[in-house]
């Protein structure tokens, strides 16, 4: 029913263009994502960072920079589902990541994605780099493995037989190309290249351990099978060379026709395996390293747009799907005295600041002005409305239920209320917070994601809780920006409407009108 209904959305764009004033003219749009890049990781964000980011500062002073900018989730899968769709993955009642070859897509066959809202626009869209979201790979008998086994893991891996086309992943939901992993990379299972729907090279290989870099941040690369063409510490500058490939060709052979390029990053997701060209170009060890070659990435991107003559017509929007990672965390503040969640308290899997607010910048040249910050509250569920804004597109009711434009804000406005009323916040355990401006309400005890009493590497970093009693927390993040004082007995009023409000959404299916 939505794609059926989305062409006759076109019939507006014209006129959305006109009101929007802008050009006929779309921009091309490249989203590059990384992984698990903490708000303390970036320069222009740290400047106590121990890791060098020139090119993502350069970046930052060439465009916008957001200091109050979150990930849907702070884990993976939910925060890649909701980039696609525009709304919350708490939604599907699913709670977790997906690894090896589970399924099936989150994202089910009636779901308008961003992808397919841009191509009923006219562009060309690809996928370079890290699904997570879900395909359905076949067992020998041609049906989906996770109906046919209970395995988990490698043992699920080779209950599936990888000749087959592997269905319901990026193709068949709104990328025309699409070369990447499954998963995370090198951490689940299985370790080969998809190029479209289909694994060229398969695994063959049990992942060697001795083989590969033995230090804190290598111990997440889980034993698995291994395609011989696929290396382990180089998956990142693959995926370069695939986007970049991308951009050469669409510029020589579809010049006139505007593009989305989703440049997916394994990086900085542990296991920290910097290829060989960066390890040890910083003084903070192979993460640092890893860091700075996710920077070197970005820097080789832009580059490859301004040497194609098209960096003037493109937006390029740059964020990290959750925040840094615990052992990524412990490590680098013990050994090189960097903090990646600096200055907020929690890390990846936490409802605090730290698992979810992220670096955001974008550039687009003579629309977004040079060397901003903002403090606007933006999620990433918003880029698909504020894409559709910049295309002329009206977006179905029924599509992208968490998403508002932030297009105003991208022109430089200097607005005055609130792009969202409220922005919502899920853990991987399905724990949910609602924030209102200043305020902060996590409908639920602790963290929501990692248990600072009982791990003991997190036990340093647990805070006095002052309303242990409290069933959730309130927290003013204008006059306590780390979440130090719950405050739910002192403004029971407050938490009354939040609560109230949240379970409107709930209840609602939506947070946008």
């Amino acid at each position: 029913m939505i794609r059926a209904s989305k062409t006759l959305l076109l019939a507006f764009s014209a006129l959305l263009l006109l009101a929007n004033g802008l050009s006929s003219d779309k921009p091309n749009i490249v989203l590059i994502y990384a992984d698990d890049l903490g708000y303390g990781d970036v320069g222009c964000y740290n400047p106590e960072s121990k890791v060098p980011t020139p090119h993502l500062d350069s970046f930052a002073a060439e465009g916008m920079r957001f200091t109050d900018a979150h990930s849907p989730s702070t884990v993976c899968t939910p925060s890649r589902y909701s980039v696609m769709t525009g709304r919350m993955a708490f939604r599907l009642n699913y709670s977790g990541v997906f690894t090896g070859v589970e399924g099936p897509c989150l994202i089910t066959s009636d779901r308008l994605t961003l992808p397919e809202m841009l191509q009923d626009s006219g562009y060309r869209t690809a996928l370079f780099g890290k699904w997570h979201i879900g395909m359905t790979f076949l067992d020998r008998d041609g049906k989906p493995v996770y109906e046919t086994s209970d395995a988990r893991g490698v043992e699920l891996v080779k209950h599936a037989d990888l000749t087959h086309p592997i269905a319901d992943g990026p193709l068949d939901h709104g990328f025309d190309e699409f070369f990447g992993t499954v998963c995370c990379p090198t951490t689940d299972w299985l370790y080969a290249y998809i190029d479209g729907d289909r694994i060229p090279v398969l695994p063959t290989i049990l992942r060697d351990r001795s083989k590969l870099p033995d230090h804190p941040y290598s111990k997440d690369c889980r034993e698995g099978l291994l395609a011989p063409d696929f290396d382990l510490e180089e998956v990142d500058l693959v995926f370069l060379e695939k986007s970049q490939a991308f951009l050469r060709d669409h510029v020589a052979n579809n010049p006139d026709q505007p593009f989305f390029l989703f440049h997916s990053a394994q990086a900085v997701h542990l296991p920290s395996f910097p290829g060989d060209a960066f390890k040890g170009k910083t003084d903070a060890g192979p993460h640092g390293d890893f860091i700075f070659e996710f920077d070197y990435i970005v820097g080789e991107l832009m580059k490859t747009l301004k040497d194609l003559g098209i960096d003037e017509n493109t937006l390029v929007v740059i964020s990290s799907d959750n925040g840094p990672e615990v052992p990524t965390i412990v490590a680098m503040r013990r050994d090189h005295d960097h903090d990646g969640a600096h200055p907020w308290r929690g890390l990846k899997r936490d409802q605090w600041e730290g698992g979810h607010r992220v670096p955001f910048l974008i550039r687009w040249p003579g629309t977004v002005p040079a060397g901003r910050v903002r403090s606007d509250t933006i999620c990433q569920t918003d880029l698909m409305a504020t894409f559709a804004s910049i295309v002329g597109t009206q977006l179905p009711e029924d599509a992208a239920e968490d998403s508002f434009s932030f297009l105003p804000i991208f022109q430089g406005a200097e607005t005055f209320a609130p792009i969202r009323p409220y922005t919502l916040h899920q853990t991987i355990s399905l724990a949910l917070a609602i924030r209102r401006g200043p305020w902060k309400y996590l409908d639920h005890q602790g963290s929501g994601g990692n248990n600072y009493e009982k791990r003991d590497s997190l036990k340093p970093y647990a805070l006095p809780n002052n309303a242990p009693n409290a069933p959730g927390q309130l927290y003013h993040l204008g006059k306590d920006p780390s979440e130090t004082t719950n405050l739910y007995y002192e403004h029971p009023e407050i938490v009354e409407e939040l609560k109230a409000l949240l379970e409107e959404s709930k209840a609602s299916g939506r947070s946008r009108p």
